[in-house]
């Protein structure tokens, strides 16, 4: 039987990406809460000795690790042939999906969030409005790639759909508005039997 232990916290989008993935997967796994917000020095030793940027997510299958979210997404999909992993095209797809997100929306949102947070504390002059624009382009630029399809993988969500989803879950908590595509697809994700809150995935 495959070990697999997911290292994240609730408040890191790249976490919720992979907890999403192993869920809608159907992996078994195990969770260990790590907490961001410490110094680094108090997470878990096996963490710390197994995560070079000693950063969330972490993944280990039998013993092996790895990191970054994009690049664990893209391994359970060809490794468990899961969530558009074991189609061509659709293996295609969500490798362009993954480039994108990460470019874009993931750069975005997660900054816009932060300043809610901090109430634009740390932040220079004129880059909220810079983010916001760029925000604006990838709205468009998310109905586009979407289309008519429910999922950016189709009829079902696929590994696209969970690095979307990691920051996408939050575009109200970032202060922006999502548009009429973002929210059909925010509510049909919510709406996924397989979907927990980030704080259900990880529990303290």
């Amino acid at each position: 039987m495959t070990d697999i232990t997911l290292f994240g916290h609730p408040d890191s989008g790249h976490a919720c990406k992979v907890a999403l993935a192993l869920s809608l997967a159907g992996l078994k796994h195990r969770t260990v809460w790590v907490d961001i917000w410490a110094d680094p020095e108090t997470r878990p030793a096996e963490f710390l000795a197994a995560s070079p940027l000693r950063e969330v997510p972490l993944l280990q299958i039998d013993g092996t690790s790895y990191t970054q979210s994009g690049a664990i997404l893209l391994m359970l999909a060809t490794r468990f042939g899961v969530l558009g992993g074991d189609d061509t095209a659709s293996l295609q797809r969500g490798r362009e999906l993954l480039m994108w997100e990460a470019n874009r929306l993931g750069m975005c949102v997660p900054q816009l969030k932060e300043n809610q947070r901090t109430k634009g504390e740390g932040f220079p002059a004129g880059s909220i409005e810079w983010l916001e624009g760029r925000f604006a382009v990838d709205a468009k630029n998310f109905a586009t790639l979407l289309g008519d399809a429910p999922y950016f993988h189709g009829e079902t969500p696929g590994f696209a759909d969970c690095a979307i989803w990691g920051y996408g879950q939050w575009i109200t908590e970032a202060g922006m508005t999502p548009n009429t595509a973002m929210s059909g697809w925010i509510s049909r994700m919510r709406a996924l039997p397989e979907m927990k809150t980030p704080a259900e995935f990880f529990p303290t």
